[in-house]
């Protein structure tokens, strides 16, 4: 009974904050361990790359459309130092799992069931992405996922990339 108010509730929140995208003065991102194979121990290890660092969870559904996008930057983009990482909220891994069945990633998942990693990123709405450049600073924001910005949000990827 309780979870489909807080899926209203949550949809509610991202429909006030899902137009928000912003530039943010090169601050640097919040370190913390990745904990995943084929990746360097830490996000500060990824230094030289553009790093596109998405939070989400199974409950959010913009994130059912932003995965495929993800996958398709990762591809587009990997070779010429480009790394989608995406980390869930879920405190039950079991419910991360599932969605990731329904939804494939081809990039890393980064599973912070305490949510330590989105309290130092200061999460404002699902999902919540961070364009980190080749330096480790923060250098967009994006609350929620539309469809009708992805071409502004692969432009800001490349743009990054040409640094």
């Amino acid at each position: 009974m309780m979870r489909p108010l807080i899926k209203l509730i949550c949809t509610l929140l991202l429909l006030t904050v899902s137009q928000f995208t912003a530039a943010t003065p090169s601050l640097p991102a919040p370190d913390f361990e990745l904990n995943v194979v084929d990746l360097p121990k830490k996000l500060s290890d990824l230094k030289g790359q553009v790093v596109y660092l998405d939070f989400w969870a199974s409950w959010c559904a913009p994130c059912r459309k932003s995965f495929p996008w993800m996958n398709d930057m990762q591809n587009k983009y990997q070779d010429k130092g480009f790394t989608v990482i995406a980390v869930t909220v879920d405190a039950d891994k079991t419910l991360a799992e599932q969605f990731l069945q329904e939804v494939p990633a081809n990039f890393p998942i980064v599973y912070d069931t305490e949510s330590q990693i989105a309290q130092s990123y200061q999460l404002k709405g699902m999902p919540s992405s961070y364009l980190i450049d080749k330096n480790g600073q923060l250098r967009y924001v994006h609350v929620g996922f539309l469809t009708a910005k992805k071409k502004q949000y692969e432009d800001e990827i490349k743009g990054l990339l040409k640094e």
